[in-house]
C-alpha cells in the first residue's frame, strides 16, 4: 500500500524525489497515521547536506524517537557528525534535536557533542546548547551534574553574547526551579551588572528570563538596589506587556529598599504610573491580566495611580470580566479628591443592563460611603434613588450595602429604614434578607410594626438558609430584649424551631447560648445582645499582608491573576519557594521569611490562636485550653437528658470557660490508666481458651467509611473506623484534600458522648496537606471526656477545624471498642450476677445466617474482648456463657445457644443498664458476620 510506495521513493538516488518523499511522511504524521515502520528508511536520509531535508528527517525523528528507541540508537552517529558540520546553523538544529529526544538509552552518548557545542565559536550554536542543558537535566539530572554541565552554565552568564546570557539564565532559573534548595544562581554584584549589560540587547523573552532572575536577587544596601532600578527603568516602555510587567515586579520588589524621602524615589513613582496605563489599551485578554496586576499593585502602593482614576472608567464595549476588575480598582482608588466623578459614574453604571455588573456597582456606592466619609450623604441618596427604580437586584444588593452603612455610621442615617421596609416582600436573596432582618432587629425601637415584620419572615423557617435563620434568631432575642412584653409568643417560638426542630449545630448551639441567657441572667443577656459594636473598616477585602508581599513578587504570572500564592494551584510541591518582598529600609525586620521558625522553638506548644477566655468560639473549637479531664467516668444510665437539663446545667462548658467539655487532655495522659491489670488477665485468658485459634488477632476493625464528604466541607474529605488494640482505642482517619489550596492548622474536638469518648492527643498532622493528597492518622481515644447520653447511645459529634473553617459530622461507632480486657467473670460471680439482674433486664435476640461452630464463635468473639466463661452441651444444643465490661464498669453477661443444624443462633443478654444490649447485639452481629 502507501507505506510500500514511500519506503521506494525514500530509497530513491534522485535528491527531490527523496524530499518530496519526506514531506509525504511528515504530512502522513501530522494527520496521526502511524508511519513508525519507515523508520529505518527515513533515518538512512539523515545523511545529506541539504538542511531542509535534514530538518524534516530531525522532525520525524523527535516523534518516533520515545516508541522505537532501538532504532533511534542508529541515529546517534548521524547527530555526532552533525555536531561537527562546518554550517553552525545545522550544528544548532544537531543539538536541539538531541535535547528533544527524550530516550534515556541515547542521553550518554549525547554529553561530549553538547560538551563541544557549549564552547562552540558560534553564538547561535552556544544558546541552543545551553537550553539543551536544561532539557537533559529534566531526563537525567545527575548526568547532567557528573558531566559538569552546570558550571558551564554557569560560566556562559559572563558570555559576550546577549541572547546566550539569556538562555543561560533561562535555563539555570528551569533548573533551580526543580531543585528549591540547589543554589544554582549564586547572583552577586558582578554577575548582576553582566546580566543588566546582556538585558538592553536581547530579545524581548530573554528580556523577560533576565529580568525574573533579578527578581531574585537581594541587593546588599539600598545604593545597590537603586542602580538596578534605574538601569531596569527603560524596559517600562516596551512594546511586549510581558516585559513590562516584569519590569515592574523588579521595581515595585526593590523599591522596598529605597527610603521615601529620596528623590529618586518619587520618580520612580511617576515613570510607573505611564506603562501601567498603557497596558489598558490592549485587547480585553491581556487587559484583564493587567488590571489582576494593577488591583496587586494599588493595594501594596496606592500612589503609583492615584491621578489615574479616569482610565479605569468602563467603557460600554468591555467585556464583564474587564468591567467588573476596573469597578474593584476604582473603589481601591476612590479618594475625596475623586468621589464625585466616581459616584456619578457609578449611578450611571446602576442602569446598565448586565446585572452583576449592576449589582457589583450598587456595592461600590456603597464600598464608596464606607471608604470616604464626606461622600456617606450623597452615596445614601444615590441607592435611595436607585431603591426607588424597583428593579428587584438594585433593590436587594442596596439594602445589602445600606445594613453596612448603618454599622459604619450609627444614628445618621436610620431615617431611611421606613423606605427599606416598604420593599421587603419583593426580597427572594439570602443575603438581601438577611441584612434586612438585621436591620430590622438592630432598630426595632424605631419601628412600630417590627414584630409583625420578623413574625412574617418566621412562617416558612425551616425554608429559609442558614444565614437568614441565625440573623432572625439573633434579630428577634433582640426585639425581645427591648419589647419584653410584646414579644414573648415570639421569642420562644423562634427558640425551639432552633434548637428542637433544626438539624444546624450552628443554629442549634447559638439557640441554647440565648435561651440559657435568657432564662438564667436576662441583664447579662441584654449587655451580651445589644453590646455597642464597633465599627466596620472600610476595605474588607484587601489581601492580607503577608500574602500580598508574596504575590507582588509573582507580578506577571498565573499567581498574580488567580490572587494566590503557586502552592495553591501548582500540582505537588515541585518549584513552589516561597518569595517574599525584602526588607523595608530602617526596619529591624530579619529577612528571615516567617516560615522557618528558629529550630529550637517546638511547634506543639500552644495552637495558633489563643483566645481569651470570653471568646466562645475559640473556647469550643481551640484544643488543649481547659485542664485535662480526669476521675471516673459516670455511669451512663443516669445521666438524665431532656431539653430541661440542656437549658439547666448542660452547656456549663459554653458558658464556664471549658472546664467540664471534652478538651483533648494532655499528651501524657494517652494510654488509659487501667492498662496495668488487664494485661496480664488477658494474656492468660488468651491461652485458657479450648479452640484458641487467631486470638491474638486483635478487636474486629470495620473498613474505613466516608464521615464527611467533600461537598459539605469546602474540599476536605475525612473517612475513617474505630480500632481497639491492646486496651487502647483509636480512631483511624484518612483526611483528603479535594480543593485547590493548601489545608493546615488541624484540630479536633468531640461533643459530650454517652461514654465520655474523648481525644487523647491533639490531632497530629505533621506537614500542611497539599491539593489532591491524603493523609492517614490513627488519633488516639480514651474515656474520661464528660458523659451526656446520646440518641442512639453510640452516636459521636464531631469538630474538624482546619485554616479554612470549622467542620461538623456525626458517625456512630461500634461498641465492641468498648468492651475491656479484663471482662472475664469468675464463674460464681456470673451466676450470683445473672440471678441478681432482675428478668425484665432480660433481651433476646437472633443472630441469623452464622455458620461457624461453638469453638471458632467463641475465638472470634474472645478477640474483642467477649469472654466465654463456661460451655454446656444441653440436648445437641452447644450453651456458651460469656460476659464482657465496658469502659464506664457496666457488666453485660451472655447466653448464647448455638444449633448445629440451624445457622440462626438465640442470644440472650443481661445487663443493669438495658439499653446499651441492642447495642451489645449489633456488636455481636458485626464480629460473628466479617
Amino acid at each position: 500500500g502507501e507505506i510500500f510506495e514511500l519506503k521506494a521513493e525514500l530509497n530513491s538516488d534522485k535528491k527531490e524525489k527523496k524530499k518530496e518523499a519526506v514531506k509525504k511522511v511528515i504530512a502522513s504524521m501530522t494527520v496521526g497515521k502511524d508511519v513508525s515502520a519507515l523508520f529505518p528508511d527515513v533515518v538512512n536520509c539523515m545523511q545529506t547536506d541539504n538542511l531542509e531535508l535534514k530538518k524534516l528527517v530531525y522532525l520525524y525523528l523527535m516523534n518516533y524517537a520515545k516508541s522505537q528507541p532501538d532504532m533511534a540508537i542508529m541515529a546517534v552517529n548521524t547527530f555526532v557528525k552533525d555536531c561537527e558540520d562546518p554550517n553552525p546553523l545545522i550544528r544548532a538544529l544537531a543539538v536541539r534535536t538531541m535535547g528533544c529526544i527524550r530516550v534515556d538509552k541515547i542521553t550518554e552518548y549525547l554529553c561530549e557533542p553538547l560538551r563541544k557545542c557549549l564552547k562552540d565559536e558560534d553564538p547561535y550554536v552556544r544558546k541552543t546548547a545551553a537550553v539543551c542543558v536544561a532539557k537533559l537535566h529534566d531526563i537525567n539530572a545527575q548526568l547532567v551534574e557528573d558531566q559538569g554541565f552546570l558550571d558551564t552554565l554557569k560560566d556562559l552568564i559572563s558570555d559576550s553574547n546577549p541572547m546566550v546570557v539569556a538562555n543561560a539564565v533561562a535555563a539555570l532559573s528551569e533548573i533551580a526551579e526543580s531543585h528549591p534548595s540547589s543554589n544554582l544562581l549564586d547572583l552577586n554584584p558582578q554577575s548582576i551588572n553582566k546580566l543588566l549589560t546582556a538585558l538592553n540587547e536581547c530579545t524581548e523573552w530573554g528580556q523577560i528570563f533576565i529580568l525574573d532572575c533579578l527578581a531574585n536577587y537581594m541587593p546588599k544596601d539600598d545604593r545597590e538596589a537603586q542602580s538596578i532600578c534605574e538601569r531596569v527603568t527603560p524596559r517600562l516602555s516596551h512594546a511586549n506587556a510581558a516585559v513590562v510587567l516584569s519590569a515592574v515586579k523588579v521595581l515595585m520588589k526593590f523599591m522596598e529598599m529605597l527610603s521615601k524621602d529620596l528623590d529618586y524615589y518619587g520618580t520612580l513613582l511617576k515613570k510607573l504610573a505611564p506603562p501601567l496605563v498603557t497596558l489598558l489599551s490592549a485587547e480585553p485578554e491581556l487587559q484583564y491580566v493587567a488590571l489582576r496586576n494593577i488591583n496587586l499593585i494599588v493595594q501594596k502602593r496606592p500612589e503609583i495611580l492615584k491621578h489615574e482614576m479616569k482610565v479605569f472608567f468602563v467603557k460600554y464595549n468591555d467585556p464583564i470580566y474587564v468591567k467588573l476588575e476596573k469597578l474593584d480598582i476604582m473603589i481601591r482608588l476612590a479618594s475625596q479628591a475623586n468621589i464625585a466623578q466616581v459616584l456619578a459614574e457609578l449611578k450611571e453604571y446602576a442602569t446598565e443592563v448586565d446585572v452583576d455588573f449592576v449589582r457589583k456597582a450598587v456595592r461600590a456606592i456603597g464600598r464608596c460611603a464606607i471608604k470616604v466619609e464626606q461622600s456617606a450623604e450623597r452615596c445614601v441618596s444615590t441607592l435611595l434613588d436607585l431603591i426607588q427604580t424597583k428593579v428587584n437586584y438594585v433593590v436587594q444588593e442596596a439594602i445589602v450595602v445600606i445594613k453596612d452603612i448603618f454599622r459604619k455610621y450609627p444614628n445618621k442615617y436610620e431615617s431611611v429604614i421606613a423606605t427599606l421596609c416598604e420593599n421587603l416582600d419583593s426580597l427572594d436573596e439570602p443575603e438581601a434578607r438577611a441584612a434586612m432582618i438585621w436591620i430590622v432587629g438592630e432598630y426595632a425601637e424605631r419601628i412600630d410594626n417590627a414584630d409583625e415584620l420578623l413574625e412574617s419572615f418566621l412562617e416558612g423557617f425551616h425554608d429559609e438558609s442558614t444565614q437568614v435563620q441565625l440573623q432572625l434568631l439573633t434579630a428577634i432575642v433582640k426585639l425581645f430584649l427591648k419589647k419584653p412584653t410584646e414579644t414573648q409568643e415570639l421569642v420562644q417560638q423562634v427558640l425551639s424551631l432552633a434548637t428542637q426542630d433544626s438539624d444546624n449545630p450552628d443554629l442549634r448551639d447559638r439557640g441554647y447560648i440565648y435561651w440559657r441567657l435568657l432564662s438564667t441572667d436576662p441583664v447579662a443577656a441584654k449587655e451580651v445582645v445589644l453590646a455597642e459594636k464597633p465599627l466596620i473598616s472600610e476595605e474588607t477585602d484587601l489581601i492580607e499582608p503577608t500574602l500580598l508581599d508574596e504575590l507582588i513578587c509573582y507580578i506577571g504570572t498565573l499567581a498574580s491573576v488567580y490572587h494566590k500564592p503557586p502552592s495553591a494551584f501548582v500540582e505537588g510541591s515541585r518549584g513552589v519557594v516561597h518569595k517574599s518582598l525584602p526588607p523595608r529600609t530602617g526596619s529591624s525586620e530579619s529577612a528571615e521569611s516567617p516560615d522557618t521558625a528558629p529550630s529550637g522553638v517546638q511547634a506543639a506548644e500552644q495552637p495558633a490562636v489563643i483566645p481569651t477566655q470570653g471568646d466562645l468560639l475559640g473556647d469550643l473549637l481551640n484544643l488543649d485550653l481547659g485542664p485535662p479531664v480526669s476521675g471516673p467516668p459516670i455511669a451512663t444510665s443516669s445521666v438524665q437528658m431532656g431539653a430541661v437539663d440542656l437549658l439547666g446545667g448542660g452547656l456549663d462548658s459554653l458558658m464556664g470557660g471549658g472546664g467540664g467539655s471534652s478538651f483533648a487532655p494532655a499528651p501524657s495522659t494517652a494510654m488509659p490508666a487501667n492498662l496495668g491489670a488487664p494485661l496480664g488477665s488477658g494474656l492468660g485468658d488468651l491461652f485458657d481458651l479450648t479452640g484458641g485459634v487467631g486470638t491474638l488477632s486483635g478487636s474486629y476493625v470495620a473498613p474505613k467509611t466516608v464521615w464527611l464528604p467533600a461537598m459539605k466541607a469546602k474540599g476536605l474529605e475525612i473517612s475513617g473506623t474505630f480500632s481497639r488494640q491492646v486496651g487502647s482505642i483509636s480512631m483511624d482517619l484518612v483526611l483528603t484534600n479535594k480543593a485547590l489550596q493548601v489545608m493546615s492548622d488541624f484540630a479536633i474536638q468531640f461533643n459530650r458522648n454517652s461514654f465520655g469518648l474523648a481525644p487523647a492527643a491533639p490531632l497530629q498532622v505533621h506537614a500542611p496537606l497539599a491539593p489532591n493528597q491524603s493523609v492517614e492518622i490513627s488519633l488516639p481515644l480514651n474515656t474520661v471526656g464528660s458523659v451526656m447520653k446520646m440518641d442512639p447511645l453510640n452516636n459521636l459529634q464531631v469538630a474538624v477545624k482546619n485554616n479554612i473553617d470549622v467542620f461538623y459530622f456525626s458517625t456512630l461507632y461500634p461498641l465492641h471498642i468498648l468492651f475491656v480486657e479484663d471482662g472475664k467473670m469468675e464463674r460464681q460471680m456470673f451466676l450470683a450476677t445473672w440471678k441478681d439482674i432482675p428478668n425484665e433486664n432480660e433481651a433476646q435476640f437472633q443472630i441469623k445466617d452464622c455458620s461457624l461452630n461453638a469453638d471458632a464463635v467463641s475465638s472470634k468473639l474472645q478477640g474483642s474482648n467477649i469472654f466465654t466463661i463456661a460451655k454446656r452441651n444441653v440436648e445437641g444444643q452447644d450453651m456458651l456463657y460469656q460476659s464482657l465490661k465496658l469502659t464506664n464498669g457496666i457488666w453485660v453477661l451472655a447466653e448464647l445457644r448455638i444449633q448445629p443444624s440451624n445457622p440462626s443462633f438465640t442470644l440472650s443478654l443481661k445487663c443493669r443498664a438495658p439499653e446499651v444490649s441492642q447495642y451489645v447485639y449489633q456488636a455481636y452481629e458485626t464480629i460473628l458476620k466479617n
